[in-house]
């Protein structure tokens, strides 16, 4: 028992103290897992089990102000995070097959604008989940829906934590692109309940997605077959079965919702 302790011990100094890279370490919830993860649980806990009970004798909220709102921001943050990716980054020196851990003049600026900045919209992207069980949608709270948003906190927390720029921020970037055109969509169904009959838009904002998992996922795979790569090859191990199984879980959603035809009685 002392020795897998003494090993849980030496793999968690490994992984938050030797591997971790010093620029961000003392960036808010970046020095430990511990208080990011307690976020967490309190999320899973307001969304399965307080906040349910806590509507359960209520009528639903009408929130369509704040999630107009909420929507706009989320529309200027991924655009920010978008814009300085590709100066920074994507349109200046990096390369798609092949990017090495950043370590340029510009680095430290990408780390905080897009990395960190992706990390603070990810939990941002929580509150989807509370305007459902709000507006007493408890049905959209799915295990997709949930496991998606859980994920990419998870995911985004561990490209601050460890590799703030390279190969890996094509993921934030494609995740950025794909959530302005999905908040727009939210922000007309907000604006005119018409958009809501228009079953088109719901099916072509759900394949972007599809399409953006799966070129992430051939992004990863270039990085596991290519040789003397500068960045390391550890999240790929991580994100190909990741987005693999969201490519998964899209395509099944995709499938029920659009393609099914519904059994006659």
């Amino acid at each position: 028992m002392s020795v897998i302790l003494r090993g849980a011990i030496k793999l968690y100094y490994y992984l938050n103290e030797e591997i971790a890279d010093p620029r961000t370490q003392n960036w808010y919830l970046m020095r430990t897992p511990w208080p990011g993860l307690a976020l967490m649980i309190l999320y899973l806990m307001a969304v399965f089990k307080w906040l349910p009970k806590y509507m359960s004798n209520r009528p639903a909220y009408d929130l369509r102000g704040a999630i107009a709102i909420y929507n706009i921001i989320q529309i200027i943050g991924c655009s920010y995070v978008v814009y300085q990716s590709l100066v920074l980054g994507w349109l200046n020196h990096y390369q798609f097959i092949c990017q090495p851990a950043d370590k340029g003049p510009y680095s430290v600026e990408y780390a905080w604008r897009v990395c960190y900045i992706y990390f603070v919209i990810k939990f941002m992207d929580l509150l989807d989940t509370i305007f459902f069980v709000l507006r007493k949608k408890q049905n959209q709270v799915t295990f997709l829906h949930v496991y998606h948003h859980f994920g990419m906190v998870a995911v985004s927390w561990g490209i601050v934590k460890w590799v703030p720029g390279g190969h890996v921020t094509f993921l934030v970037t494609a995740n950025c692109f794909v959530h302005i055109i999905m908040y727009m969509y939210y922000l007309l169904t907000i604006w005119d309940e018409s958009y809501k009959k228009s079953l088109w838009w719901k099916r072509h904002v759900t394949q972007i997605q599809i399409i953006q998992f799966t070129f992430i996922l051939l992004h990863f795979l270039l990085l596991v077959t290519a040789k003397d790569c500068g960045f390391p090859r550890q999240p790929a191990y991580i994100l190909i079965p990741q987005n693999l199984f969201m490519v998964i879980l899209f395509c099944d959603f995709y499938y029920k919702a659009y393609i099914r035809k519904p059994k006659s009685v």
